[in-house]
């Protein structure tokens, strides 16, 4: 007889009784905030559980079956397949062996300093056993790596962050940790797996890009973390614009706002994923589709900020807004209309989102420029540079002045183009 038979019986409930209990429960916790998706539960599949090989459940089953029984659930008799992969030793002879360096040494060389104590203090039991505050550094680590994006780009972040992403699997994969704690790690890890991508993106490095989000997507929906998934594929629709693949925005647009039903995504959320559509309409030149999606982000925006905002949906201001929908409407061909937007996003933008803006000033004096204003589009060049050369290092600021460039170059005789087009050409030779 199962431990959860054992229970079940004890407390003289029917599997029936049980699951019906056990539904309300997930509801209870849904509304909580405690769980991401409301799990739903069988007698079919509670009679696996009580079995001689149970399944193991998915995450939010998992905090359902522990909250009810108040027991872990190896304590049940459930078992991930292959055996509990988060309890491995690491022990000293696998770090300490051999002559010469060391791979506890290499392990330090290549990491950032906060991380050396940890290191050293695992090596000093034959178990390495992971606690609250290391997983808590590698959140904050990764969350200062993103505020730092908004302001200067993610060109000088992605070699930082795929050692923070090296360290963190290395946790996962040696260290000793309960379930719920693993979850945390796990979530960690997505952040710092779909932000590599976002900053490889942002340098420029479109494949290695893509290979990220694709292993960020592959672990939300390994893990069924739809806030993960949700965010990466946003990030993935932001891309697929940039490289001209239109229906693959908006097949990514769409499946991200499919994830967002699924964890209640609050209304910032629900204006990124809507605008991230409207850029994909946009560049397929759709603009009855990207006008119904616009009009979705500025109402889903205007119902105001909520306490489960996701911190990546911050850099989301009324600025950043504005300029997404002034560069749909740049695609759309409609210059004019564009370049209203894009300047009064410039304006907006605060020193924090400097990256942003930088990206604003490229679009605006492409707008400019498409509409004839030569000297706005000047104006714009030359403020983009200015950021440039004060710190902000974001590969596709740069390389839309490039664009600009050549845009300008034509009107090469025009007051003060000839010595713009030399500036552009030593700031992104």
């Amino acid at each position: 007889m199962s431990e959860m038979q054992r229970l079940r019986e004890a407390g003289n409930r029917t599997q029936q009784q049980v699951v019906d209990d056990l539904n309300d429960l997930a509801r209870r916790l849904f509304a909580q905030g405690r769980v991401r998706r409301t799990p739903t539960f069988t007698v079919r599949q509670y009679s696996k559980w009580e079995g001689s090989a149970p399944p193991w459940p998915h995450p939010d089953t998992r905090t359902v079956l522990g909250v009810y029984w108040k027991q872990p659930l190896e304590a049940l008799g459930l078992r991930p397949r292959g055996g509990p992969v988060a309890q491995v030793s690491l022990t000293v002879p696998m770090l300490t062996a051999g002559p010469g360096p060391t791979l506890l040494s290499s392990l330090e060389d290549q990491m950032p300093p906060w991380m050396a104590e940890t290191v050293s203090a695992a090596v000093s039991a034959t178990e390495w056993r992971i606690g609250e505050a290391e997983v808590e550094l590698l959140r904050a680590a990764a969350q200062d790596m993103d505020a730092i994006d908004q302001q200067f780009g993610g060109a000088k972040l992605w070699r930082l962050t795929q050692a923070n992403l090296h360290w963190a699997h290395h946790m996962i994969d040696r260290g000793l940790y309960d379930d719920a704690l693993g979850r945390e790690l796990h979530t960690v890890t997505g952040m710092l797996t779909t932000s590599l991508g976002w900053y490889c993106y942002d340098a420029g490095l479109q494949v290695q890009a893509r290979a990220h989000f694709a292993e960020a997507w592959n672990a939300a929906n390994f893990t069924d973390d739809d806030v993960l998934a949700s965010r990466t594929l946003s990030n993935m629709c932001r891309q697929a614009v940039d490289l001209n693949k239109g229906r693959e925005a908006v097949r990514f647009a769409q499946l991200a706002q499919t994830h967002a039903k699924q964890w209640r995504a609050p209304h910032r959320v629900a204006a990124l994923l809507a605008i991230r559509e409207a850029q994909g309409h946009a560049r397929l030149g759709d603009g009855l589709n990207s006008e119904k999606a616009i009009r979705q982000a500025w109402r889903s925006w205007y119902r105001g900020e909520s306490d489960r905002d996701p911190d990546w949906t911050g850099f989301l201001n009324e600025a950043e807004l504005t300029c997404l929908e002034g560069m749909c409407r740049l695609d759309l061909g409609q210059a004019a209309r564009a370049q209203r937007l894009l300047a009064r996003s410039e304006t907006l933008q605060d020193v924090a989102h400097s990256r942003n803006r930088g990206i604003c000033l490229g679009y605006l004096s492409i707008a400019a420029l498409s509409g004839g204003d030569i000297d706005h589009s000047v104006a714009a060049t030359t403020e983009a540079l200015r950021l440039i050369e004060s710190g902000m290092s974001s590969t596709r600021a740069v390389n839309q002045l490039k664009i600009v460039h050549d845009k300008l170059a034509p009107h090469h005789r025009s007051s003060g183009v000839g010595d713009l087009l030399e500036q552009i050409r030593a700031k992104a030779a």
